[in-house]
């Protein structure tokens, strides 16, 4: 079983590798190591197996191009490389709307059996679900990217607003606001798009 989180507990801490990177650009592969996977499998479920290389591969080209502008009084790169990801998701939002619109009006789409791990068996049964599928496709794309950056990236509230690089107090009303058009279309605790605690850190 896997654990909680999609990466393990940092060895160096991220900002060290960065820092290192800018005189040994080799350095910046142990990040790679240690996020690719995970933003991988969020652009999955975000858009498709068929998008998710590309996602991932200029996720992490953009990161290394801008290496140098990165604060290193923030220990942990996990939010900023999601930040980055959900920015180039963002280019695709053509693309999501339809694949969750398909699913929504059909029941069957090829993007949502590819949104997440065949062992992730609990979220598969959940994501394939129609009316969520609408719900999510009926989102600003805004509060989608929070809605799915804290039930399928497991980001705190402080991480994501780091990620969007938007006030808490702005993630905190879409997250609301997207919680209530999924809970209308779906009923109550949808568990595929769960409350991640506001204080949780990751490290």
């Amino acid at each position: 079983m896997e654990p909680p989180h999609d990466v393990s507990p940092l060895v160096d801490g991220d900002a060290a590798v960065i820092e290192e990177s800018l005189d040994r650009p080799e350095a910046f592969a142990e990040l790679y190591d240690r996020y690719a996977p995970a933003i991988h499998r969020y652009a999955t479920r975000r858009l498709g197996a068929g998008a998710a290389d590309d996602i991932t591969a200029d996720t992490f080209l953009a990161a290394f191009r801008s290496r140098a502008r990165y604060d290193t009084g923030r220990a942990s790169a996990r939010p900023w490389l999601y930040g980055i990801a959900a920015n180039l998701i963002g280019r695709h939002r053509r693309s999501e709307v339809r694949g969750l619109r398909a699913l929504a009006r059909t029941g069957v789409d090829p993007v949502a059996h590819s949104w997440v791990d065949e062992a992730d068996d609990r979220l598969t049964a959940q994501a394939a679900h129609a009316p969520l599928a609408g719900a999510l496709a009926g989102l600003a794309a805004g509060d989608r990217h929070v809605l799915l950056l804290v039930a399928w990236a497991d980001l705190s509230y402080a991480e994501v607003a780091e990620a969007l690089d938007i006030p808490i107090g702005t993630v905190r009303s879409r997250l609301s606001r997207a919680r209530r058009k999924v809970r209308a279309a779906v009923g109550p605790d949808p568990h595929s798009t769960h409350d991640a605690p506001e204080a949780a850190t990751h490290g």
